[in-house]
Parts: structure tokens; C-alpha cells; sequence
């Protein structure tokens, strides 16, 4: 990522190549099976009615998405695919890269409002699929509120590889908070905004904000690690960049406060494989 900052508002432009003969990615060796997905989301949310049922057999057969790799979440009887998995799902396919950079005209850094703009190129030649994605701290979860920004871009790669890829759902970076707390629980949870890049002085650290979040949602230190070094796709944590290690960060808290449960049974899927890792 390059970033740019002139006249107080910050220019972003993003390339990522997802063409596996140049990037590695940890494919999966097997995706999971219809009835494997089934058995792990009624484990999580309870029986799943038939339309929900139904949806996602076709999300399995077609997209080949997995929900114990977190793909796709089901709330209020509604399923949502993440950005995990359309990245992966991306991947999969092939997709030649990704390009985003601010709507500037619609930005307004003083205000926390951000607006990006994402093409995905699915094959060499492509025209490419745009997408938009606007963020500001009305739309946001408070637990984020600072990282307005990577929401925004974030959500304008998930509409432009749904665009790509024929995915009618919404997913869930999308989608605004689903509850709000009350303004005297708001401030005393809400995390300290982020400071500026390149400036490592005053605001809490990385380090201190992940740290708060183990703490507020009761999670176990060692098996959110494990999920960080799969999410940043590195083989140790301290492998990853500052700028992985914050868009984890604001993942993680996303998915805390829409469900916890999901995400626990999320970071349990690593005891059995990873329990021997140091």
C-alpha cells in the first residue's frame, strides 16, 4: 500500500496481485463438504431453517465456501460472506489483481468520512468490476471508530469482488452495526482511535489494542494468535506488517461485536490442529 498525505487528506492507492505463481497463499487442501458446513453451523447458530439450509448448499457448491474458515456468517436467518472469504474465493479463481484509491471528492478526513473506489481484474485483459465503499463513524462499528478508512476500502473490495464473481449476498463488513450501545457504554468500551501512520508517538499501541479486545470478549490469547498468523497469511505473527496486524484488528473486533459465539467456535477450530504449536 502507498499512502500520500497533502493538504491534511490522505491518498491511498492499492494494488494486490492475487495470482498464486506470484503470491503464496495457504490453499486449503480439501473445502469442506455441504454436510461438513451444515454440521458446523447448526454447532454454532442452532437448526438451521430451510431456506438457510437451501442457501447454503448452494454457497458450498458454488463458491466452495467454508464456514469453519469463517466464508460466511449467519445472522438473524440471513447469511453473510465475509472478507476472508471472498479474498479466498478470489484466489481461487485466479484473479489477476485488485485495485483501490479514494472518491477524494466525497472524502472528508477531519470528519472520519471515507469513500474508495475498487476494480477487480479477473483475467489479464479484463475491463474489470468497480466497486464503491463509504464509511464515516455513523456507519461503523464503535469498537473501529478511527479506522474509518480501511473500513471503507474494505468494503469497496467486497462489492467490486461480488460484482466479479456473481455473489448476490451482502457481506458483512457492509453492513453497519447491528446494535448500539448507549452513549455512557460507548465511551467507557469504546477503543482508542489509531494514530496517524508513521507516527509511533502518543495513542494506544497495536499491541495495546488487540490486547483489549482479548480482554473485553474473554478470548484466549493463544488461539486468537494462531487465527492472526492465518488471517495475515504469515507463518509467525511477528512476520506480519503493521498494516496486517491493524486490519486484523479491525476484523476481529467487527466480528466480536456481531457474534461472539461464531467467533469462538472460529478460534476453537485451531486447538485440535495447532495445539502443539509454539
Amino acid at each position: 500500500m502507498f499512502a500520500a498525505l497533502t493538504n491534511g487528506s490522505v491518498s491511498v492507492i492499492l494494488w494486490m496481485t492475487l495470482d498464486d505463481t506470484k503470491l503464496e497463499l495457504p490453499m486449503r487442501q480439501h473445502f469442506s463438504s455441504f454436510h461438513t458446513n451444515r454440521r458446523i453451523a447448526q454447532r454454532i447458530w442452532g437448526k438451521l431453517s430451510s431456506v438457510a439450509t437451501n442457501n447454503l448448499r448452494e454457497f458450498t457448491e458454488r463458491y466452495r465456501f467454508s464456514v469453519a474458515s469463517g466464508d460466511l456468517l449467519l445472522i438473524s436467518g440471513n447469511w453473510y460472506v465475509t472478507h476472508t472469504g471472498l479474498i479466498s474465493l478470489a484466489a481461487r479463481k485466479r484473479c489477476t489483481g485488485i485495485s483501490v484509491c479514494p472518491a477524494k471528492r466525497f472524502c472528508d478526513a477531519a470528519a472520519g468520512r471515507w469513500v474508495f473506489r475498487a476494480i477487480v481484474y479477473k483475467a489479464q485483459n479484463s475491463k474489470g468490476f468497480i466497486g464503491y465503499g463509504d464509511a464515516d463513524p455513523s456507519n461503523v462499528s464503535f469498537l473501529v471508530h478511527g479506522a474509518e478508512m480501511r473500513v471503507a476500502e474494505t468494503r469497496a473490495v467486497n462489492r467490486a469482488l461480488r460484482k466479479a464473481y456473481g455473489i448476490g449476498i451482502c457481506s458483512v463488513e457492509e453492513i453497519g452495526s447491528l446494535s448500539e450501545p448507549s452513549p455512557s457504554d460507548r465511551e467507557s468500551r469504546k477503543l482508542p482511535a489509531q494514530p496517524a501512520k508513521g507516527n509511533r508517538s502518543g495513542g494506544a499501541t497495536v499491541r495495546d489494542r488487540l490486547c483489549q479486545l482479548i480482554r473485553q470478549y474473554q478470548l484466549d490469547p493463544n488461539l486468537v494468535k494462531f487465527y492472526a498468523t492465518d488471517f495475515c497469511r504469515v507463518k509467525t505473527l511477528r512476520d506480519a506488517t503493521r498494516d496486517q496486524v491493524e486490519d486484523f484488528i479491525v476484523h476481529l473486533a467487527d466480528w466480536a461485536e456481531r457474534d461472539r459465539n461464531a467467533l469462538l467456535s472460529q478460534l476453537n477450530s485451531y486447538m485440535p490442529a495447532k495445539s502443539g504449536v509454539a
